[in-house]
C-alpha cells in the first residue's frame, strides 16, 4: 500500500472516529476552527447557521442523486435540460476499468463523482505517461466518503465513480463559473467566480469572487471570502434569462441549493448542485448581508419525518 493511500485511510478513520461526536458539538468544533465564532444552532438565523441547520433537519433522498455529479445528470434530463449537459465519454467504478482508447483524442477532464476538485486536466499521451501517479489520486479519492467530512447527508450512499468530460474551452478564454444561490426555487444571488482552475485542473486556493443581484447588478457592498475582479467589466452574458430559468427548474424542489452553470459563445452548460455552499463554513460581510441570506433559508421543522 502506498504512503497517499495509507494516509487516506488513516484520515477516513479519523473522520469515521469523529462520529461519535454529536452534530451540534462536531458543528461548533469545525466552525470555530474556520471561521473563529460558535454557531447559534437553536435559533439559527446568519446564512452558515441555517446551513448547518439543514445539514441536521433536511433529508431530501433526491439530494443524493443530486449531489452526485453523474447521476445528476439524469436528474437534469428529467427537467428537460438535456440540451445543458456537457459531454460525458465514459465514467468507470474503478481506475483499473478505464478505457483509454474510448477516449477521443483530445484533451478531457478525469473527475470523481463526489468529491470537491477531485479531476485532473488529461490527455491520452499524458494519461498514460502519468498513469501510476493519477491511480494513487483517484484511488485515494475514491476512498473517501465526503459525508465523514462536514456531515452533508447526501453524500453518505454515493457509489463513487469517474468520469471522462469533455474541457469546456471559450473563444475568448475567459471561463466564467456562475454559482446562483438559490431559495425554495428561485435563484437570487450571483457568485462569478473568475480563476477557479488551476493548468492541470485542480483547484486554486486564490481565486476572484464577484457578486451580483438578479439583475446582474454588482453587489459591491457584500463579500463573501474573496476579493473582486474587474467587477464593473464584465458584461451580463447573453443567455441570462436561460440561466435564470435553468436554475428555477434545477432548484425547484429544495428550500435551498447552490446551482452552477457556465455561458460562454452563446450556450449554458451545466456544473454541479450544491446543497450546503462551502460547507456552512463561509464569511459574507457585513453582518447585515448574512443576515438577509440567512432570511432566505425556510427552517421547517416537519423536515426530519416528511424524508
Amino acid at each position: 500500500m502506498n504512503t497517499k493511500q495509507i494516509i487516506g485511510d488513516l484520515k477516513n478513520l479519523v473522520f469515521k472516529t469523529a462520529m461519535v461526536v454529536p452534530d451540534n458539538l462536531y458543528a461548533q468544533y469545525t466552525y470555530f476552527t474556520f471561521r473563529h465564532q460558535f454557531l447559534n444552532l437553536k435559533h439559527p438565523k446568519t446564512f452558515d447557521e441555517k446551513i448547518w441547520w439543514l445539514k441536521f433537519h433536511y433529508f431530501n433522498p433526491l439530494m443524493t442523486q443530486c449531489c452526485d455529479k453523474w447521476r445528476v445528470r439524469r436528474y437534469v434530463e428529467d427537467c428537460g435540460l438535456k440540451n445543458i449537459l456537457n459531454p460525458v465519454f465514459g465514467h468507470w467504478s474503478t481506475f483499473e476499468d478505464i478505457d483509454i482508447n474510448s477516449i477521443p483524442d483530445e484533451d478531457f477532464y478525469l473527475k470523481v463523482n463526489h468529491v470537491s476538485g477531485g479531476n485532473r486536466l488529461c490527455h491520452k499521451s499524458s494519461f498514460m505517461k502519468d498513469k501510476e501517479a493519477l491511480r494513487l489520486l483517484f484511488n485515494y479519492w475514491l476512498s473517501e466518503n465526503y459525508y465523514y467530512h462536514g456531515r452533508e447527508y447526501c453524500y453518505k450512499n454515493v457509489k463513487p465513480c469517474i468520469l471522462a468530460e469533455k474541457v469546456l474551452r471559450p473563444s475568448n478564454k475567459h471561463l466564467y463559473d456562475y454559482k446562483f444561490l438559490c431559495f425554495e426555487g428561485e435563484p437570487r444571488l450571483l457568485l462569478l467566480d473568475i480563476g477557479v482552475a488551476n493548468a492541470d485542473g485542480s483547484h486554486a486556493k486564490e481565486y476572484y469572487r464577484n457578486i451580483y443581484d438578479m439583475n446582474f447588478l454588482p453587489m459591491k457592498d457584500m463579500r463573501e471570502t474573496r476579493d473582486f475582479y474587474h467587477i464593473d467589466e464584465i458584461e451580463k452574458p447573453v443567455t441570462w434569462d436561460f440561466m435564470i430559468e435553468c436554475c428555477r427548474k434545477l432548484s425547484k424542489p429544495f428550500p435551498h441549493c447552490r446551482v452552477d452553470l457556465y455561458s460562454f459563445d452563446g450556450k449554458v452548460y451545466f456544473g454541479e448542485i450544491t446543497f450546503f455552499h462551502g460547507s456552512g463554513c463561509n464569511h459574507f460581510s457585513p453582518k447585515e448581508s448574512d443576515l438577509k441570506l440567512g432570511s432566505w433559508i425556510p427552517l421547517d421543522h416537519s423536515y426530519p419525518k416528511k424524508y
